[in-house]
């Protein structure tokens, strides 16, 4: 038997198929809720991510081998069908490293999530699966998605867009207890990232945190280090390598936000909007 004929016996065996491109917190919002909702989700990131949110996002699997979010597990896989379903069938997600999407070509999916949030202009997907759904700026309902899931915190955050597109991005961080920009940790130079602690753990204002190059990262407030990305990778100037919290409660490390659920719920209605996937779900 062929594996595309393989494929397409086990796909009605065990129901809707997703694919989710990324792996990072907001994207791991909705590999949670389809994956709660039965849907069997297998997601690809790049070679080496560079989440912030490493402990809610699935993409930390690529480098640990395994990640567990809030009882569900991600398992580093390679672009193997074989291996995939298995995967999948333990009730698990197989995370690969595929940015260029080659498993796609093997492995047809029923749904497309593009939630790699590059926030720019982005090339027709609509021919990759029955239902592409795309994650805020960049994605246009009709354009170069099927549906589109609002990101901007707000009245629309996590509705459901079929014609058009979601609010522009500001290029301003969301606030979080009246701390906006100042609570997002940016590369001082380019060179190599070395952390000087850990997720979870309480900082003081204008504690190091690390380095860049040599160039010490300090903390801007009390608070806790919400994510930061792997020690030891390459970062440009003004990148985005951590997150500091000033509520204070480092459980808050270890759960999905609640801006990463509302946009998963989103992309959840999104699919059982069609009548074919509902049935299929039973």
């Amino acid at each position: 038997m062929n594996w595309k004929r393989k494929v397409r016996r086990e796909r009605l065996k065990q129901g809707l198929w997703a694919i989710v491109r990324g792996g990072g917190d907001l994207a791991s919002g909705a590999i949670l809720r389809l994956a709660r909702a039965g849907i069997k989700v297998i997601v690809t990131e790049l070679a080496q991510p560079l989440m912030v949110r490493r402990k809610v996002s699935f993409a930390e699997a690529i480098y640990q081998g395994e990640v567990e979010i809030e009882g569900l597990r991600g398992v580093k896989a390679e672009i193997d069908v074989e291996q995939i379903i298995r995967i999948a069938s333990e009730y698990q997600i197989p995370v690969i490293a595929d940015p260029e999407l080659k498993i796609q070509s093997l492995f047809t999916p029923d749904i497309l999530v593009d939630g790699r949030m590059l926030k720019k202009s982005l090339e027709d997907q609509r021919t990759l699966a029955s239902l592409v759904i795309g994650l805020g700026p960049g994605f246009v309902a009709g354009k170069n998605c099927h549906a589109v899931i609002e990101t901007k915190r707000g009245h629309f955050l996590g509705r459901v867009i079929w014609e058009g597109e979601p609010e522009k991005d500001s290029g301003i961080p969301e606030g979080v207890d009246g701390k906006f920009g100042e609570r997002v940790l940016r590369a001082p130079s380019e060179g190599e990232f070395m952390a000087g602690v850990e997720i979870g753990e309480s900082v003081l204002s204008g504690q190091c945190l690390g380095y860049v190059n040599g160039v010490p990262v300090y903390a801007p407030f009390d608070g806790v280090v919400r994510g930061l990305i792997w020690s030891g990778l390459h970062v440009m100037q003004g990148q985005k390598i951590g997150d500091i919290d000033p509520r204070g409660d480092p459980r808050y490390c270890w759960l999905v936000s609640d801006k990463s659920l509302a946009v998963g719920g989103g992309v959840l209605e999104a699919v059982l909007t069609i009548p074919e996937f509902r049935a299929r779900l039973g």
